[in-house]
């Protein structure tokens, strides 16, 4: 059997140049959303636009379905932080409600019950309820990230740990390395939004 450093060296030396940029636009994408940087829109529409074509030939068909929201997310985002309330028409910093949260949560994994059970009698897609989970739950931190609320990064904590083992179960082990250097940056970006959050009520 093959270590995974064997597995990794491997892909790395077939990593096409687009999947190269997809996956340094993902982390440009991620740097420049912690700063608050609308140009982190057009990071994620480039990368997006390449992992939807990769998605899709690892039979991950809700997580193909997946980037093209995520393309018109891309377009709404920038919108919206190009058009906030502010007075320099920029989007502050929020928070849901709990009650909000729990809707949400439970909205998801009905979303994901439903969608697994139709992807796993209808289709040959791989971890059917896995893939749906990380799919709904993707859609809503987004919607979240676009709209500026502080909680996305505790949504996409979870549901980047989920896609690790998703995507190290279909062997794209690389795109699983990312998403673990992911969760750091999380991190990074909650505190970081957090502050300025706290720094806005404070004045």
């Amino acid at each position: 059997m093959q270590s995974l450093v064997t597995i990794l060296q491997q892909q790395a030396a077939t990593l096409s140049l687009l999947e190269v940029v997809a996956v340094v636009m993902a982390l440009l994408y991620l740097f420049l959303a912690i700063r608050q940087n609308i140009w982190c829109w057009a990071a994620a529409f480039v990368s997006t636009a390449i992992y939807l074509v990769v998605m899709y030939r690892a039979s991950l068909y809700m997580e193909s379905a997946l980037q093209v929201f995520y393309l018109g997310m891309a377009v709404y985002g920038w919108y919206q932080w190009r058009h906030g309330p502010g007075a320099d028409h920029s989007l502050p910093v929020s928070r849901w409600p709990l009650s909000r949260h729990v809707a949400v949560v439970l909205a998801v994994l009905m979303a994901t019950v439903i969608s697994g059970r139709v992807l796993s009698e209808y289709s040959a897609a791989a971890l059917p309820y896995l893939d749906s989970f990380t799919t709904w739950g993707a859609i809503v931190a987004t919607f979240m990230v676009a709209r500026k609320i502080l909680e996305n990064w505790l949504y996409w904590f979870v549901i980047d740990g989920a896609s690790i083992y998703l995507y190290v179960n279909r062997e794209l082990y690389l795109t699983a390395l990312l998403f673990a250097g992911y969760l750091i940056l999380i991190v990074i970006g909650y505190l970081s939004w957090r502050k300025d959050l706290q720094e806005l009520r404070a004045t």
